[in-house]
């Protein structure tokens, strides 16, 4: 398997990331992957739908963590770009 230079260092970073923002409350593990909270909206139509899907996929990129939505590797990104993703994505809505 071929890492990119700096990948075990950005791999740290978002270990250290998650474990910093881990509630103190929380005694089941050890780090916080998942934002507290939720605000769902009603998707209403494909531009919206669109927006979201770029928003999601371009999470990744602006934190850094890849240079591209489609390298993040649980990401459907890759799957809206036309190549094989980990799992299976309905693209068409």
């Amino acid at each position: 398997m071929h890492y990119q230079a700096g990948a075990w260092e950005r791999a740290k970073t978002l270990l250290d990331q998650m474990m910093f923002y881990k509630k103190a409350h929380k005694t089941q593990s050890q780090f916080q992957i998942w934002q507290e909270g939720c605000a769902s909206k009603l998707i209403q139509g494909n531009d919206m739908m669109r927006q979201k899907l770029d928003y999601m996929h371009h999470n990744p990129v602006k934190r850094g963590y890849v240079d591209e939505a489609s390298y993040w590797r649980y990401s459907s990104a890759k799957n809206y770009a036309g190549e094989c993703g980990i799992i299976a994505v309905e693209t068409e809505f």
